[in-house]
């Protein structure tokens, strides 16, 4: 069975990136560009797994975070932060929204398909 990938980003050339990353490996992927499009798509066809980038314009990923996880329909979405945040409470703050893992930016292909193939693993 083919597992859905919402990859969330606003830089065009990432959503791409990862793409190319994943959907080899058999993921099927759908991304879209910032915070309020992912809740919407989230709604409209819940993924397996999100990839959400923790910087973007129009609503930040720590934002989207919360707010899926305070939402009985998405509150156990796996979900994988990908930042290029580095300050050394990033990470603790994206796992304390409620982030399943968080990955810094760049991150080999392997890291992301290790850590994608973990938190889907932890839902069965």
């Amino acid at each position: 069975m083919t597992q859905s990938v919402l990859i969330v980003d606003d830089e065009p050339m990432t959503l791409n990136l990862l793409r190319m990353m994943l959907e080899p490996v058999g993921y099927s992927v759908t991304g879209v560009e910032g915070g309020v499009a992912a809740l919407a798509r989230v709604n409209q066809n819940r993924p397996d797994v999100m990839i959400l980038d923790v910087m973007m314009p129009d609503m930040d990923g720590i934002t989207v975070c919360k707010t899926l996880r305070s939402l009985p329909e998405t509150a156990d979405l796996p979900i994988v932060m990908l930042s290029g945040k580095t300050h050394l409470n990033a990470e603790a703050e994206g796992l304390a929204a409620g982030a399943n893992k968080y990955l810094f930016k760049p991150m080999s292909r392997t890291d992301l398909i290790n850590s994608l193939r973990a938190v889907l693993k932890d839902q069965n």
